[in-house]
């Protein structure tokens, strides 16, 4: 099984985040890569979606978490029989298919009932005096497990109890034997014993075999038909038919109507606790319209997870999709701080200190000799223009700018016209709707000395937006930092021209006393020449948290 692998950003993607994912997917499939798509882990911020649409690109597919679901591991072709299946055909599934568990459905499709070889065969093969004599079944399934004829009487589907009775000794003593049986509960078989066939006939027994395909007196079937007595005659041996018989009763019998069920779409480990912690040996799992699914075993859940991740613009399991650290990561392709978890695997890692993780993406192109396409170079050249600011950021690289000039090549873009382009049509906070949408946009966790902290930015032209949402701002700040459990929140507005930010923070009041940047007012900090927050804010506020702490 090939598995299907997916290049994906942090949660609250920005643009480098989702373009680099794009990028690269293209990438790994001219290079002929198969089963790899870009994904991303939130939905994208405005300004993001405005240089989708005007490329006419469009976005990658959202995965709201990659935590494994049981569908991720289940064999979607259940073998399943219906209730009134003779118990022979139910034990030929089990035989054909290798299966120790056998689903019984209706005629929708719908679970029912549950038979496991092993509970089926305990209760078939129970010794027993009533379980050696009795059958159950109806006439039509004993007479198709016979391969029968009806000499007398027809099929009927109504299952019935009935006593068998072997017809191999006289007349005397057979009768001696049915004596005190209702004759309508009756079945008798035996081969070409004329005496027992027609004392069976006046006793006025419930069905008569002859087995072997033995003859029976033509005037003993018309005097059946006058007493109501059912003869079929089967080609098997009476030793044969005696054992098909038994196996000519319903499933329904033997299926066990209380069973465990999941649905599809549950978390693989609701699958593992079901199953380590009931005494069921399988779970049947069942589509949202109740269908059957497939049946999972213990086995189910050293089953391979059936697809991957490339992380790009991360490495932090803390900013990664949720569930990214139950399946499998083939590569990171980063321009941050190292934070990544342990793999099983040596894998592709590359974390370059450039401005944007685009930049990193164009060069493995241009290195391999792969030209991108225009929209998609244009792409690439919005990730970087978006992440180091037109350039301004102090991020920037000689590196990028070789980058930028390569991809303006490929695209027809001038970079200025272009950045510029896009900072106006998506800057302040109009463009996110509401200011916790603003805030969330961009919003990333660190973690120092055990303290988690999350900073989010926004990228300005002037300050007088910001002020008129400082208080609603500063009230999203604390309920983000009770909702995610932090020790600080903090919003970086960044003023791309003045090269300046201003810095609201929500918690830790004592890092007024070591911030090293003038407060504006409280919990509001003014950093001229602040524009980056991995390389800038982020490596500052970890120095000042290490100083609150000591």
């Amino acid at each position: 099984m090939k598995k299907q692998v997916y290049v994906i950003g942090h949660r609250n993607p920005d643009t480098d985040s989702i373009a680099s994912a794009i990028a690269y997917a293209e990438f790994k499939q001219k290079q002929g890569v198969a089963n790899v798509a870009a994904a991303m882990a939130g939905q994208p911020n405005p300004q993001t979606r405005y240089i989708l649409e005007r490329l006419g690109i469009e976005p990658p597919v959202y995965l709201a978490d990659v935590n494994p679901k049981v569908r991720d591991v289940l064999n979607r072709r259940p073998v399943t029989a219906r209730p009134e299946v003779a118990l022979r055909d139910a034990l030929g599934l089990f035989h054909r298919h290798g299966i120790r568990i056998l689903p019984v459905v209706d005629a929708e499709g719908t679970p029912v009932g549950m038979v496991s070889l092993l509970r089926l065969s305990e209760k078939h093969l129970v010794a027993g005096t009533d379980r050696r004599r009795g059958v159950d079944t109806s006439l039509g399934s004993l007479a198709a497990c016979l391969d029968g004829i009806f000499l007398a009487g027809g099929p009927a589907d109504e299952v019935e109890h009935l006593h068998l009775f072997i017809g191999a000794m006289l007349e005397e003593s057979f009768s001696s034997r049915i004596e005190g049986y209702d004759p309508a509960t009756l079945l008798i078989m035996t081969g070409d014993r004329r005496s027992i066939h027609q004392a069976a006939i006046e006793r006025g027994v419930r069905l008569l075999v002859v087995t072997g395909g033995l003859p029976i007196a033509d005037e003993l079937v018309a005097r059946a038909r006058e007493k109501g007595v059912v003869v079929l005659s089967t080609p098997h041996d009476t030793a044969t038919a005696a054992w098909l018989a038994r196996l000519a009763s319903p499933l329904s019998l033997f299926m066990e109507p209380g069973f465990e069920r999941i649905g599809v779409a549950e978390p693989l480990e609701h699958l593992r606790l079901k199953l380590l912690h009931s005494q069921e040996p399988a779970v049947i799992a069942v589509e949202e319209d109740g269908t059957i699914a497939g049946v999972a075993t213990k086995s189910s859940l050293l089953a391979p997870v059936p697809y991957a991740l490339i992380l790009v613009d991360h490495n932090e399991l803390t900013q990664a999709v949720p569930g990214a650290e139950t399946v499998e990561i083939l590569e990171v392709i980063d321009h941050h701080k190292l934070g990544n978890p342990p793999t099983n695997q040596p894998i592709t890692f590359m974390a370059a200190p450039v401005g944007s993780t685009c930049t990193v993406v164009a060069s493995l192109y241009r290195e391999a000799g792969i030209e991108p396409g225009e929209r998609t170079a244009a792409l690439l050249l919005a990730g970087i223009l978006t992440d180091t600011v037109i350039l301004k950021s102090p991020t920037s690289t000689v590196r990028d700018r070789e980058m930028i000039a390569w991809l303006e090549e490929r695209s027809g873009l001038d970079h200025l016209a272009f950045g510029k382009e896009i900072f106006s049509a998506c800057g302040g906070f109009a463009s996110h709707g509401t200011p916790e949408q603003a805030l969330r946009s961009d919003f990333k966790q660190f973690t120092a000395g055990g303290m988690q902290f999350g900073v989010g930015q926004v990228e300005v032209v002037g300050f007088d937006e910001f002020f008129e949402l400082k208080d609603a701002l500063r009230d999203c700040l604390r309920r983000v930092k009770a909702a995610d459990r932090l020790d600080l929140a903090g919003l970086m507005v960044t003023d791309i021209y003045t090269e300046t930010t201003l810095f609201l923070a929500e918690g830790k009041n004592e890092i007024a006393h070591v911030m090293g940047y003038p407060q504006v007012e409280p919990h509001l900090y003014e950093l001229k020449g602040v524009m980056s927050r991995k390389k800038q804010m982020v490596p500052h506020l970890l120095g000042v948290l290490g100083k609150v702490q000591a």
